[in-house]
């Protein structure tokens, strides 16, 4: 009877401790084991970091890996900033920069599943000022004007926002006459100190040229930008309080800001850099490199007025985790549902070519890059793996063939994907045992 009783009273320990995972929206764990990772092989990961961290390409990281509904390996490695004694944790802040597009996309698609608008919809529909585009196009060398402007054959839909092939570029990312008309006019990437409304700088940026005809190519640049600023056109409400109110609440992201509040400004993990000796120092202030500009204190110390949908959140791993695992559960997780089914299978398809040497076999859906296969990108990765990235080498990628989610947030300049992200991701994909 004593036996019955002790299993009686664990059985009722275990339905206490799932419902209140439940109720609390809290991370569920299970061994790598379990997860069929190999045990040896996962906590390789830790080696990858520590020599990252000893080389000095890194200060520090959050790793997180989660397969089956479930976080198999979740752990800080260094500290929270070059030279900076405090070591890193799992519950620290990180700007994840570009990785805030698959979350704006994500609003966005909420907005066209309840029929606000078509994919093909003209953006002019919404925001006027998109109605008279131009096109710059360069003329031979030795002519007396190095560019004309044309006016543009097509609109910019929305659909083109989606898939970064309106035009639009970003200053450190366009051509160099392009580069220099948006700084010229003032144009944000969202990346420091802005003090007016993002609607604002969108109206600005709509008088500019185009880099091509919009729908020919990829060209990565503010089109989440715009987007964030159509979602709050046809919702009616700021950036910030309508993706609080439609995605971070109801998934319990409750660390996940535009703009981070006074409580929490010291969870935020310090910016680095590896500055002209080689050397990773921490960035105080404000950097202008060309058309590079960049703000460490942007998101606690400024007019908290400019709404970036393409890079200015800030995010944990954990938080970021659960977005992720809502889009490989097909659009629910912990029986709330942000997006349908199909929606998803929309976004994760892709849709145009990323015409980049880094991104070899890989195309663009709506905010996430898309893979068609090993064969074709040499990665070891499945057909159908989705990933991003953010500018201060934050990466994550979402396999739902293996049902797979992997993140790495540090916050390093330069950008650092070829040796940060690749030898993280190899180091799970090879941990995976059945």
């Amino acid at each position: 009877m004593k036996i019955k009783s002790n299993y009686f009273f664990a059985f009722l320990l275990t339905c206490l401790f799932s419902s209140c995972l439940i109720f609390s929206q809290e991370l569920v764990f299970d061994s790598p084991e379990q997860l069929g990772f190999s045990n040896v092989k996962i906590n390789r990961i830790e080696k990858v970091m520590n020599d990252l961290i000893d080389k000095g390409v890194i200060s520090g990281a959050v790793t997180l890996v989660a397969r089956h509904d479930k976080v198999g390996y979740l752990k800080a490695f260094g500290t929270k900033g070059a030279g900076d004694s405090q070591k890193m944790t799992t519950d620290k802040i990180f700007r994840i920069a570009s990785m805030s597009k698959a979350i704006t996309t994500v609003g966005a698609m909420m907005l066209y599943e309840n029929g606000e608008f078509k994919l093909d919809d003209p953006v002019s529909q919404y925001i006027p000022e998109f109605k008279e585009m131009k096109v710059m196009v360069l003329n031979e060398e030795g002519e007396t004007k190095p560019y004309n402007l044309v006016d543009a054959s097509t609109p910019i839909t929305i659909r083109h926002l989606l898939t970064q092939t309106s035009g639009i570029t970003y200053n450190f990312f366009g051509q160099p006459y392009i580069s220099n008309i948006y700084i010229e006019n003032d144009i944000s990437d969202g990346l420091t100190q802005t003090k007016e409304s993002i609607g604002d700088m969108v109206k600005r940026l709509a008088k500019l040229p185009l880099m091509h005809e919009p729908g020919t190519q990829f060209t990565y640049g503010l089109n989440t930008d715009v987007l964030g600023y159509l979602i709050e056109v046809i919702s009616g409400k700021p950036l910030d309080q309508y993706l609080r109110e439609q995605i971070f609440e109801p998934l319990n992201m409750q660390d996940t800001y535009f703009f981070l509040p006074d409580s929490k400004v010291d969870r935020l993990a310090s910016l680095n850099r590896i500055n002209e000796q080689g050397i990773l120092e921490q960035v105080d202030g404000e950097i202008v490199n060309g058309p590079e500009r960049i703000s460490s204190d942007y998101h606690y110390n400024s007019s908290k007025s400019h709404f970036s949908g393409g890079a200015g959140l800030v995010s944990t791993a954990s938080d970021y985790y659960k977005f992720l695992q809502m889009l490989l559960n097909k659009g629910s997780y912990n029986d709330k549902n942000i997006l349908g089914k199909k929606t998803i299978e929309l976004m994760t398809s892709a849709q145009s070519d990323i015409n980049y040497y880094w991104a070899k076999g890989e195309g663009f859906g709506f905010g996430f890059a898309v893979s068609k296969g090993p064969g074709f990108t040499g990665k070891p990765e499945s057909e159908g793996m989705y990933y991003w990235s953010g500018y201060f080498s934050t990466f994550f990628w979402v396999d739902p063939k293996e049902e797979l989610i992997g993140i790495i947030l540090t916050q390093t300049l330069p950008y650092n994907s070829a040796v940060i992200e690749r030898k993280f991701r190899n180091v799970v994909y090879q941990a995976i045992v059945e």
